[in-house]
């Protein structure tokens, strides 16, 4: 990643609403506002963890920006591109040059396909290759590559365990030859040491092939091995962005703490600290007025329940809340809310 380097990929007021069908007629008689305004860049060459709780949105994210659903509204710039105003026969290319990594490997692999067929099924797609041999070697090539026998290619996906089938979703995913891999939890579904061998070998990928990666997920544990920046979002928006550095050194906003909390530390600074979250998340659609953490924040105060709060410059990053940037507020010294 080369500081200053413009985002291979930016993201801005997207906005993606699924319908709530009701009547005779399955007419819609509500919103549910999945994704409401998100803004993103995706640093050439590095990483943009996207954190949050099930339910926030995030996943709606990933595939709204490869047009797996259709959003409302908004920008997805791939270079000089928007790819939300592309009709649907123009987004070939770009499919290629933008992928994605599915959390169940499982499903996302045809169970009937071996490997093999199901690898080249995206090359013979894209026109990869002058022939059924070279694409059998391109196979090869990718499995080695994920750190799998290419002798493993006749194989069904039922007869690998679950980390080798997500690294032969991985190695489906090079074939294509990418610039971009959107990772939707590809890493929540596999135990810890399962775990650490794939974001190794997302790290190696991306080294060895300047890929930039949005990589989705709830745990924060993760993002910090792997994340360059990070995003948190909740309840449909963005609510603080900073490098990862920044982040867990002095998170600004309270749910960004609240986050942090949960996540073991070995640190007898940390370990005693406790941020309460309260509440459950509200309904994605009746958000509440104002800010939309005031229902659970431990901070909140009467501005939050009347006004949005603007995005507030904080270090390297931003906070969507009137108390970020404050020398008095608990976010505002190193760990200190955490």
């Amino acid at each position: 990643m080369k500081p200053g380097a413009p985002p291979v990929l930016e993201v801005r007021d997207l906005r993606v609403w699924f319908p709530v069908l009701g009547g005779l007629l399955r007419r819609p008689r509500a919103w549910v506002r999945a994704v409401d305004g998100v803004d993103l860049a995706v640093p050439r060459g590095g990483t943009l963890a996207l954190v949050g709780e099930s339910g926030c949105g995030k996943t709606s994210v990933g595939r709204a920006i490869l047009r797996l659903v259709e959003p409302q509204g908004g920008r997805v710039s791939f270079g000089e591109v928007d790819l939300l105003q592309l009709p649907r026969r123009a987004l070939k290319p770009y499919r290629r040059r933008l992928q994605m990594v599915f959390q169940d490997p499982m499903a996302a692999l045809d169970p009937r396909m071996r490997v093999r067929d199901a690898i080249a099924e995206g090359m013979q797609a894209f026109g990869i290759g002058a022939s059924e041999a070279e694409r059998t070697e391109r196979v090869a090539a990718e499995l080695r590559r994920v750190k799998l026998d290419p002798d493993l290619m006749w194989r069904h996906p039922h007869e690998f365990s679950g980390g080798q089938r997500q690294r032969l979703c991985i190695a489906r995913a090079l074939a294509v030859g990418p610039e971009v891999l959107v990772c939707d939890e590809a890493v929540s579904a596999l135990d810890v040491s399962i775990q650490a061998q794939i974001l190794n070998l997302l790290r190696e990928l991306q080294a060895e092939l300047g890929l930039s990666y949005l990589f989705i997920t709830h745990d924060l544990g993760v993002v910090r091995y792997l994340a360059d920046r990070v995003a948190v979002m909740y309840l449909g928006q963005i609510v603080e962005e900073a490098s990862a550095e920044q982040l867990f050194a002095a998170p600004s906003h309270p749910y960004t703490r609240g986050l942090l909390a949960a996540v073991p530390s070995v640190d007898p600074a940390r370990r005693g600290v406790q941020v309460r979250v309260r509440g459950d998340v509200p309904s994605p659609q009746r958000p509440p007025d104002g800010c939309r953490f005031h229902t659970r924040c431990p901070e909140a105060f009467e501005r939050c329940r009347r006004e949005a709060p603007p995005w507030v410059p904080v270090g390297d990053g931003a906070s969507r809340c009137f108390l970020a940037g404050d020398p008095g507020h608990a976010g505002a010294g190193a760990a200190s809310g955490v």
